[in-house]
């Protein structure tokens, strides 16, 4: 989205752009999480998602197309954000819930979706669409294609419930009760902020690649899915040797260097930083979800995973789209600079913010973990 948005000249909304999936996620994650819960089998939810997430995409792309004023093309990317951002807490649940032993298969299987990542970046680059709406079509056929595979997946209901449900219940703000325990609450915490300092990475990234000189972004971008796919098949050898705690740790940690090593601004430096993102996004944000799978009763996990969801993506991802733009116009250099006139924005500055930011955020969960060790072992809600 960051590079057809600068392409069509909106380069000034990225920040609401992106930000609208923080919008979307403090009502669509936990909705749609407690109606599959609670009302529908998780996988028809899916393909209803899915459908109306590939007519929005259309919606979006079609904005654009026709040079829509911004609000619109603001509005139409709100749309598709409310139908798409349930759909990553809702396709992991529906995963783990036909998993034996998640600890060890989920990794594997996790890595197929970078692979498919990896792919979709790789064509929309092949096909001269880094920065054309003929990517948002493409994702539209993938969308129908997901829309279309939940016919061939089990469709087990939940439960019914005994007793009538609260109002809350049914919009799913009963998973913050899942906040009361301390173990739950520091990884709850600790990866909705790392995702604040986190959402410098896509709208910007490109741009930084662009101008080292590195014009098909959407490939270069797939470096960082390489050390996932790697990390994600290690993963269970990884939980065997570390804690969940200092997994959670060694994760943040390496997206300190990682957007240390991109405050270098050289192309190979920068390069090596995109790559390690796959690994701390594993250690991190996988670790994260296998901790839920394992410590959360079965009745709350999809509520337990789309709380994941809201938390990444709602106040973290709004609080950090919109702060990150503020920080990259803060730092913007004036294009006529006596000592640098050739560049138009001061990338040392911008990212050794974003790791100042991570390194604080690693201090604060190596002090709050302390007390609370989370652990692979069986816990209450």
């Amino acid at each position: 989205m960051s590079g057809i948005l600068d392409h069509a000249g909106l380069g000034s909304i990225k920040p609401l752009a992106f930000a609208s999936s923080g919008l979307a996620c403090f009502v669509s994650p936990l909705l749609f999480g407690a109606l599959a819960d609670r009302r529908f089998a998780p996988v028809l939810v899916l393909r209803w998602l899915a459908a109306a997430t590939a007519c929005a995409v259309w919606g979006a792309a079609w904005t654009i197309d026709r040079g829509a004023p911004p609000w619109l093309v603001l509005a139409a990317i709100q749309i598709q954000t409310l139908f798409s951002s349930p759909t990553w807490g809702l396709t992991s649940s529906i995963v783990f819930s036909r998993l034996a032993d998640s600890k060890t298969q989920f990794g594997p299987l996790r890595a197929l979706g970078s692979l498919g990542w990896m792919a979709g970046c790789w064509l929309a680059s092949a096909l001269g669409a880094d920065t054309s709406t003929r990517s948002w079509h493409l994702s539209i056929l993938l969308w129908g294609g997901v829309f279309a595979l939940t016919f061939w997946m089990p469709k087990i209901a939940p439960p019914p419930d005994a007793a009538p449900l609260r109002l809350s219940q049914r919009l799913g703000w009963d998973a913050l009760g899942l906040l009361r325990n301390p173990s739950h609450r520091v990884v709850f915490l600790t990866t909705a902020l790392l995702n604040i300092p986190l959402a410098a990475f896509y709208p910007y990234t490109p741009t930084h690649l662009r101008s080292l000189g590195l014009d098909h972004s959407a490939a270069w971008m797939t470096l960082a899915q390489t050390t996932e796919v790697a990390s994600m098949l290690l993963l269970a050898r990884l939980s065997g040797w570390m804690s969940f705690r200092k997994m959670l740790a060694a994760g943040i940690a390496v997206s300190m260097v990682r957007f240390a090593l991109c405050a270098s601004d050289t192309t190979s430096w920068v390069l090596l930083g995109l790559s390690l993102h796959g690994l701390s996004f594993t250690l991190v944000f996988i670790t994260a979800q296998i901790y839920l799978e394992h410590e959360i009763e079965p009745a709350w996990r999809v509520r337990a995973q789309s709380l994941l969801s809201f938390l990444m993506g709602g106040p973290a991802n709004l609080l950090g789209y919109l702060a990150t733009g503020a920080w990259f116009s803060f730092t913007a250099l004036p294009k006529s600079s006596s000592l640098q006139p050739t560049l138009e924005h001061n990338w040392p500055l911008f990212w050794t913010g974003i790791a100042g930011t991570v390194a604080l955020i690693l201090a604060g969960f190596l002090l709050s973990s302390r007390k609370t060790h989370p652990q692979t072992q069986e816990g209450k809600h």
